[in-house]
C-alpha cells in the first residue's frame, strides 16, 4: 500500500463510457480512489451502491469518487446500468494503475492462493497527496467511513 503523505501517482484510464480521466484533472478537489476486485459481485456491489447513494454528500464536501477495477469498459457500463450507479468507475485491464497503487497482491481464498486486487481505498487531497489509506476495507462500511473522513 502507498504511504500517507506521498504524492498519488497520476493515471489515465477510461470510464464506463469510454471517456478518459486523469488524476490531475481533479486537482483542487478531494478524491476518493477505491480499488475493488470485480463488477457485479456481492461485496463490490454493496460498496458501489453505498458510494452511489451518498454521492451528493461527497460532492457537497468537495470530493469526487472514482472506483477502479480491472474489468473492461463494457463490464463497467453493464455494472453502472444494472446498479444505477451515479459516479465514475475506471477500467484498468492492464493493471497499470492497480500496480502503481500497490493493490495487486497475493490473496488466499478457501486455502487457494492467487493474485488479485485487494480492496483498498485512498483519500487524496486537493494537491494530489495521499492523506488516508486503508487496505482493510469492509465493502459495506467503506462509503460511510470515507464520508466521515471528509
Amino acid at each position: 500500500m502507498l504511504e500517507i503523505g506521498t504524492k498519488a501517482p497520476d493515471f489515465q484510464l477510461p470510464d464506463q463510457n469510454g471517456k478518459m480521466h486523469t488524476l490531475n484533472e481533479y486537482k483542487g478537489k478531494k478524491v476518493i480512489l477505491y480499488f475493488y476486485p470485480k463488477d457485479n459481485t456481492p461485496g463490490c456491489t454493496k460498496q458501489a451502491c453505498g458510494y452511489s447513494e451518498r454521492y451528493l454528500k461527497f460532492q457537497e464536501k468537495g470530493a469526487v469518487v472514482l472506483g477502479v477495477s480491472k474489468d473492461t469498459v463494457a463490464s463497467h457500463k453493464r455494472f453502472e446500468e444494472k446498479q444505477n450507479l451515479g459516479f465514475t468507475i475506471l477500467s484498468d485491464p492492464e493493471r497499470k494503475v492497480i500496480e502503481a497503487y500497490d493493490v495487486w497482491k497475493e490473496k488466499k481464498n478457501y486455502g487457494k492462493v492467487s493474485m488479485g486486487v485487494v480492496r483498498t481505498t485512498y483519500l487524496i487531497d486537493e494537491d494530489g497527496i495521499i492523506i488516508k489509506a486503508n487496505d482493510k476495507v469492509k465493502a459495506a462500511e467503506d462509503p460511510q467511513k470515507m464520508l466521515e473522513e471528509l
